[in-house]
């Protein structure tokens, strides 16, 4: 067990050194989530009303596609270079390195985007009592997005410009966690408790970090021997 859990702290601190020695792939997808919300308004217009009504929609699928951008690097970096074939050989259990994986790209990923909800919620004008919903909705939900994540990318690694056929596969198996995460806010907003739809988040969270590794670490094996 020791051995296991050492294994999990050394390739979650390589798989953080790797990233933060990219800043540029780092910042893409907060870049990327930044400068779509500052376009609303833009095309939209800056009536308060009108995009406070869009805003849940908006935040959600932006935070969506912010995490899908930067998916197809889990794996991809570690094959190019050959050290994802000996990740898969010889790191045992091989489900507890795809969870330093995830982990890590959760922590440069879903977490600064959960911590610019604030931000960008009042560039869209969300209430204030919606706020912490927003937060909760995405520090539930984007955890989910990378656990699902990790498999197509896994099934894609070994094909070249495999980010689209990641998106077909993927994109569909968000949809549920998008209509919760904006069905909270919107909840809120509307006077109504958001109990239901967070514990719905919770509740996906908690299968995807049961199942989802597992998928992972088989898509990883069949994604090598493309």
């Amino acid at each position: 067990m020791t051995g296991a859990l050492d294994q999990f702290g050394g390739q979650l601190r390589r798989d953080l050194l790797v990233a933060f020695r990219s800043p540029g792939e780092l910042m893409n997808p907060l870049m990327f989530y930044l400068m779509a919300v500052a376009l609303f308004p833009l095309g939209l217009g800056p009536a308060p009303d009108t995009l406070r009504e869009v805003a849940p929609g908006i935040l959600w699928s932006l935070a969506l596609l912010s995490t899908l951008l930067s998916l197809d690097g889990l794996f991809r970096r570690d094959f190019e270079d050959g050290t994802l074939e000996l990740f898969v050989l010889k790191v045992e259990p091989l489900f507890l390195g795809v969870v330093a994986k995830v982990v890590a790209h959760w922590l440069v990923t879903g977490l600064p985007l959960t911590l610019l909800a604030p931000v960008v919620g009042l560039m869209l004008f969300v209430p204030g009592d919606a706020i912490g919903v927003l937060i909760a909705s995405l520090l539930l939900g984007t955890p989910v997005l990378s656990l699902i994540g990790a498999i197509g990318a896994g099934l894609t690694v070994g094909l070249r410009r495999g980010g689209l056929l990641l998106t077909l596969i993927i994109l569909p198996l968000y949809v549920p966690v998008l209509i919760l995460g904006a069905g909270a806010i919107t909840a809120v907003m509307d006077g109504v408790e958001a109990h239901g739809q967070l514990l719905w988040l919770a509740a996906m969270l908690a299968a995807a970090l049961t199942l989802a590794p597992f998928g992972a670490a088989l898509a990883l094996r069949v994604g090598m021997e493309q």
